[in-house]
């Protein structure tokens, strides 16, 4: 998953906290903060299944690919992107698209769409605002939180790759200290995501 479920769940809290009670009117905000977290975990899982698709379909080529010279990366990128076409996803990725942040711009607007019907839906919950209004608080929120997050993601691999000794990224030593570094990182900039 492009974020990880603890930041995924502090989002969600913070997204709806922004929300309440100029935007929406809730006497339950916790079934607000669960419908946030379920979309958007559903959202980054359709990604990560969309690639483990791609990779199962690559397997089966592996042998064609390594006696053609025919690169995984590109194959990866080509059948990810044509599967992404066919089925007309919006892609999770930002740094795929150009976006500097994890998350694109085009899933943001996205999620963002699919969670103001949702809360539309729910019988605990009534949209105050403009239905586009609500939408864009929500993008803004959601914009301004991930900033955050990237910086202290971007903090953590610095710090990992500072270090005297050469840790290589993925190793199990490297996801260690990355995660204990991204924790304190988050906390400088007032994420904790355990409230």
């Amino acid at each position: 998953m492009l974020l990880p479920r603890d930041f995924v769940t502090y989002l969600a809290r913070q997204i709806v906290r922004r929300l309440v009670p100029a935007q929406i009117e809730t006497h339950h905000p916790e079934k607000a903060v669960e419908i946030t977290q379920t979309l958007i975990a559903e959202e980054l899982d359709a990604e990560d299944k969309l690639n483990d698709e791609v990779r199962d379909m690559l397997e089966q080529y592996s042998d064609y690919m390594r006696r053609e010279g025919v690169s995984y990366q590109d194959m990866f990128r080509k059948a990810k992107n044509q599967l992404i076409q066919q089925r007309k996803i919006v892609r999770a990725s930002g740094r795929d698209t150009g976006d500097a942040m994890k998350l694109s711009r085009d899933k943001i607007t996205d999620i963002s769409h699919k969670l103001v019907a949702q809360l539309k839906k729910s019988r605990e919950i009534r949209v105050r605002k403009d239905v586009n209004e609500v939408r864009l608080e929500i993008v803004k929120a959601f914009t301004e939180i991930l900033q955050s997050e990237e910086k202290a993601d971007r903090a953590a691999r610095d710090k990992v790759r500072s270090m005297k000794k050469d840790i290589p990224e993925g190793s199990e030593e490297w996801d260690i200290l990355h995660k204990r570094y991204y924790g304190e990182e988050l906390k400088k900039f007032g994420v904790d995501t355990s409230k």
